[in-house]
């Protein structure tokens, strides 16, 4: 099988779950980051799907990783290799299909979200599932996409067109990103003062993962097993 191209923005936003859930399937993947440097390929040729990754920039940042992104966005779809957009990936593919990514309510957390009918048939999922949220953009739907999940917050949590999904969230989440992150972002100061009522404080982020996320992990392992049905499968 063609690997799966893994587009990482940032040293701190690794493919964790996602990778090893596509190792325990035996799909090879490549990752390419573009902070270490990392110039990203010139062609979806060799692969057999996308997977954009999160960052803390915004998807309308004048960045040339971003622009490239944008573009393997677009012919990934047109070669028909499915697409999956994880928080900014997920923004990147709205803006790449003509939707704008604008300010929204900050998340950070733990937070349920709300399938659409369509979302219940996409995820193959009857409940509200909690997935861990760290953004404070959102996108518009793209024309002709699905809306498969909102939220009070944030009415656009996730949308398909066709095979392809765009997230806010952050479903490729592993305790060890997790640790890190939150790591980071008291040692930077960031949760000192904040009072909005979205953003969990570290000490709740970590009582609640140990509920949920194995729930967002056995969530994550159908949405990966979904986006995957339709990859290239050609030998190189």
């Amino acid at each position: 099988m063609k690997p799966v191209l893994i587009l990482q923005n940032l040293h701190d936003d690794g493919p964790a779950f996602l990778a090893t859930w596509l190792r325990t399937k035996g799909v090879p993947f490549e990752v390419f980051n573009a902070q270490a440097g990392q110039s990203y390929p010139q062609s979806m040729t060799p692969y057999s799907a996308l997977a954009v990754l999160g960052g803390s920039m915004s998807a309308n940042d004048d960045l040339s990783s971003l622009l490239e992104a944008e573009r393997l966005i677009l012919e990934s779809m047109m070669q028909q290799r499915p697409v999956i957009g994880h928080c900014l990936g997920g923004q990147l593919m709205a803006r790449a299909l003509g939707a704008k990514v604008r300010p929204g309510q900050q998340e950070i957390g733990w937070h349920p979200i709300c399938l659409t009918p369509e979302g219940v048939v996409w995820f193959d999922e009857l409940t509200s599932p909690t997935v861990f949220q760290w953004h404070k953009e959102t996108f518009d739907l793209p024309s002709g996409a699905e809306l498969l999940a909102s939220s009070p917050a944030c009415p656009n949590q996730a949308f398909a067109v066709g095979p392809h999904l765009a997230m806010q969230f952050h479903v490729e989440l592993d305790e060890p990103k997790l640790i890190d992150w939150l790591h980071q972002m008291e040692a930077a100061g960031s949760f000192q003062g904040t009072t909005l009522p979205l953003v969990q404080s570290p000490k709740a982020i970590m009582e609640q993962a140990r509920l949920a996320m194995s729930d967002q992990q056995r969530f994550a392992s159908r949405i990966y097993e979904r986006w995957m049905r339709s990859a290239i499968t050609d030998e190189l």
